[in-house]
């Protein structure tokens, strides 16, 4: 994406937050419960149109540190993602230090849920990854403000079926403004993760008749989609897949930092639109992938059919409401590609423009 991502702290977090251009947010909250292992940031990047919206990552991160600019990264994208959906909502994000395999507990997450409580509305949570329709269920009992439960709670299910639909519809966008016609009809199409959304995706790319090439690093993932699709092509790794021949999209389905300094010069693709959050690993790949002619749908826009889903429930939930406004998402890529091309510069700072725009306008009529 292009949001200005965090990548360093030298200087301490305090520094990041209130000294340099990437640190923006309004609140970070530490939290911490001895009893359940408990150790979580959450992140408020903007309310500025509404209450902080994003979900709560589970991962065992290298250091503290990196939880903390991982959660600064994804609020920050959070923002952007719910401005550019049209929702009025502003950008959070939560991580959860740790194993989820070997710490997750109903105690830890119940424990958590205080936490998302305690902040009055704030920040409203959902899943992501590690975390799971179930985990909100129990996040549920300990705050109002916990979305993407099970439909027997109130809730809209499993949100990686809209953010599959989503994606799906920028790659139609992507494939309308290069190509001429909005169809994957013929065209081969790399999917980096099969995992909670990217499973989804192909079989959308099936159903519209496009070649598929897949790679993950779990093995029970990929025989998930090789047993179900055996036409279905699978390849050791990332590495292998940008590099396949004749490749016309790639999409980075699993974690961020997906496009950088190693991978933009050996991608044989010449669209890249994915579901994993933050994936342009910083600032200027967004040009570099522009200098090669490859097309970028950026990653916040295409992947937010998730976070309509579980922002409906806020007000009831209603799937074919949802379904209807995850399908702007194609007008929306198209208008980006639009006003990136009118404004010489690459569709994430389109992006971004249009997103900032919108963020600025709420803040000068709440204090007109």
């Amino acid at each position: 994406m292009g949001v200005t991502t965090v990548t360093e702290m030298t200087d301490g977090v305090l520094h990041t937050l209130f000294r340099t251009e990437q640190g923006g947010h309004e609140q970070v909250v530490l939290c911490q419960d001895r009893a359940s292992g408990l150790k979580a940031v959450i992140a408020i990047h903007s309310t500025a149109l509404g209450p902080a919206l994003g979900g709560t990552r589970f991962h065992a991160y290298a250091s503290d540190e990196e939880a903390v600019l991982d959660a600064l990264n994804l609020a920050r994208g959070m923002s952007y993602k719910n401005a550019l959906a049209g929702l009025d909502l502003g950008g959070g994000k939560a991580v959860i230090i740790g194993d989820p395999d070997a710490l997750k507990s109903e105690e830890l997450l119940l424990a958590y849920g205080r936490f998302v409580e305690s902040l009055g509305g704030r920040y409203v949570t959902a899943c992501d990854v590690g975390t799971y329709v179930a985990d909100m269920d129990v996040v549920s009992r300990a705050t109002r403000w916990a979305t993407g439960r099970s439909p027997e709670n109130g809730g809209a299910g499993d949100s990686s079926v809209l953010t599959a639909y989503g994606v799906f519809q920028g790659m139609r966008a992507s494939a309308q403004h290069l190509w001429g016609d909005p169809t994957l009809r013929g065209r081969k199409v790399g999917v980096a993760g099969v995992g909670k959304v990217g499973h989804y995706l192909v079989e959308h790319l099936l159903e519209d008749g496009a070649e598929v090439v897949i790679t993950d690093v779990r093995e029970e993932s990929l025989r998930r989609v090789l047993d179900k699709h055996p036409q279905v092509t699978a390849v050791a790794d990332t590495a292998a897949l940008i590099r396949t021949e004749d490749l016309d999209i790639y999409a980075p389905c699993a974690l961020g930092g997906a496009l950088n300094d190693e991978t933009v010069p050996a991608l044989t693709a010449r669209v890249v639109c994915g579901a994993a959050n933050n994936q342009l690993a910083h600032q200027g790949v967004e040009k570099d992938l522009a200098d090669r002619g490859i097309l970028y749908a950026p990653d916040y826009v295409v992947n937010a059919g998730g976070v309509i889903q579980v922002a409906d429930e806020l007000h009831g939930f209603d799937f074919d409401r949802c379904k209807k406004k995850a399908t702007k998402i194609f007008d929306t890529t198209l208008e980006i590609f639009t006003r990136a091309k009118a404004d010489g510069i690459p569709p994430a700072a389109a992006a971004d423009r249009i997103a900032e725009q919108r963020m600025a306008e709420a803040r000068a009529a709440r204090t007109a």
